[in-house]
């Protein structure tokens, strides 16, 4: 099992910016694959970003390629989304997300979740 702690949501104005940061534990985090997803009002929850347990494999969304950066730090339990230019449209609650074994794309794929941190952006 792991437990996983999402930090670091807040208000922020357009166009500044975020760190989220996921604490884990309960199981070797250098061997869980990573992932970010969001879920605004009223949507569907949408992937944001993912990252394999060795950093190798990095993925994004399109709508954020370019101004999200996802890393992890595997001495510290700890997988990162570094969130720059931000637009209104990336207010959402960011909820961190495990997996074992490869990277996904799809929620329905990933074992542990965390809580959930919001994050509004104004216009």
């Amino acid at each position: 099992q792991a437990q996983l702690v999402e930090s670091g949501g807040g208000l922020v104005q357009a166009g500044g910016s975020l760190r989220l940061s996921c604490a884990a534990s309960g199981r070797t985090f250098s061997r869980l694959a990573m992932g970010w997803f969001r879920q605004a009002p009223g949507k569907e929850r949408e992937f944001v970003a993912v990252i394999s347990w060795s950093g190798g494999v990095i993925a994004y969304a399109d709508s954020v390629k370019g101004r999200f950066t996802i890393s992890r730090s595997n001495a510290e339990n700890t997988v990162y989304l570094q969130m720059n230019s931000l637009k209104a449209e990336d207010t959402a609650v960011y909820y961190c997300s495990a997996k074992g074994g490869e990277p996904a794309m799809t929620g329905d794929r990933f074992d542990y979740w965390g809580q959930g941190t919001q994050v509004t952006v104004s216009s």
